[in-house]
């Protein structure tokens, strides 16, 4: 089973977000590259989850990804964020062609073992229970079924009642439902958005 971490994982791209779930269960945020540099809502969204979950920034090793690092530390609550770091590795991704320009591997080429030891020295939060033996207790994520049941999947004006709540909780307004399922969930415990979503349906958003 894999381990839970509290925290909320910001890697560079969807290759390394794919990786890291084989690895762990944890909500992870891509950086999408350089594009959070342009991105203001997405970085606001890193904001609001450093400051209720907490992130850990686990960016490649070579100059691109200290500079997305760097970034996000200065634009960052310090209080809320983490730093997690891999070694500089030679070599390329399966997937590639050819190695990246510093020939190094990035975090989808890390084997799970690296992974894990870079997070725990980082210090992330992992979820074992309460000591004893004993799992935690399920948190039930939200699903696609939750947003059908209150109107924002499956019907022809799903996107336009998304689009209305992703402003309503001052979410990213290109946010896709998959997105919206994990930070909800990870934003919100169960009878919270239980209650939104509620209350969404009730206005007639």
């Amino acid at each position: 089973m894999r381990p839970r971490i509290k925290e909320v994982l910001v890697v560079e791209g969807r290759y390394d977000k794919n990786t890291l779930l084989q690895v762990v269960d944890a909500l992870v945020v891509t950086t999408d590259g350089f594009g959070v540099f342009r991105d203001g809502e997405k970085r606001a969204l890193l904001r609001r989850l450093a400051s209720e979950r907490g992130i850990i920034l686990l960016t490649d090793s070579d100059g691109a990804g200290f500079l997305i690092r760097n970034h996000l530390k200065g634009v960052l609550p310090p209080v809320g964020v983490k730093q997690a770091y891999i070694p500089d590795v030679r070599g390329k991704e399966h997937r590639k062609r050819l190695p990246g320009k510093e020939g190094k591997l990035g975090v989808e080429g890390m084997s799970p073992k690296v992974l894990l030891d870079a997070l725990r020295r980082a210090g992330a939060t992992f979820e074992d229970g309460d000591g004893a033996g004993n799992p935690p207790p399920e948190r039930r994520r939200l699903t696609k079924a939750d947003l059908m049941r209150h109107g924002l999947s499956g019907r022809p004006d799903s996107a336009a009642r998304r689009a209305k709540l992703l402003a309503r909780l001052s979410l990213p307004e290109h946010m896709t439902a998959n997105a919206l399922l994990e930070v909800l969930s990870a934003l919100y415990a169960e009878e919270e958005w239980e209650a939104v979503l509620a209350d969404m349906q009730s206005t007639d958003i």
